[in-house]
């Protein structure tokens, strides 16, 4: 995992040193896990797969498109939203959000705008994702938050 590691701080390094991306550390992701550990775990796991497979992907943007997956940096536990009523649910909502901050923080690329945006798919059902590195970070969400859940991956957060 140390070289894995190491890539992600090398792709990731202007988005980790960012003190708006060091703030998902107080926000609680799953359980004990913050935003923070929740999004360096998806892009572990989606850079592990995609090393994995027979696949070639763009390493540099799956790692930046997962770091930022999740950066709505909000608590959205109890969270209200400006949304209809069916559509209120944090799930529809967040990565619209994820993405807006990003755009406004730091230099994306199509493949991570794309990334960011449809990795709620299926729940988003017409918001899928349209590169190989999007449908990575999307399984890896899925498995890494089912882990955290579980308290299979550790978390964080007291």
């Amino acid at each position: 995992m140390k070289g894995i590691r190491d890539d992600i701080r090398r792709f990731g390094i202007d988005i980790l040193c960012a003190d708006s991306y060091r703030n998902a550390k107080k926000h609680v992701q799953h359980g004990n896990v913050s935003v923070f550990r929740h999004s360096m775990h998806v892009a572990e796991m989606s850079l592990k797969w995609a090393r994995k497979l027979p696949i070639r992907f763009s390493e540099k943007e799956l790692v930046r498109g997962a770091l930022l997956h999740d950066y709505f940096q909000y608590d959205w536990h109890g969270r209200k939203s400006e949304f209809p009523k069916i559509f209120k649910m944090h799930g529809f909502t967040h990565a619209k959000r994820a993405l807006e901050n990003a755009k406004r923080d730091f230099d994306l690329g199509h493949i991570e705008r794309d990334i960011i945006a449809k990795h709620m798919w299926p729940l988003t059902l017409r918001s899928i994702p349209k590169h190989r590195e999007s449908w990575l970070v999307t399984a890896a969400d899925k498995y890494v938050s089912l882990m955290e859940t579980l308290h299979i991956l550790k978390g964080d957060l007291k």
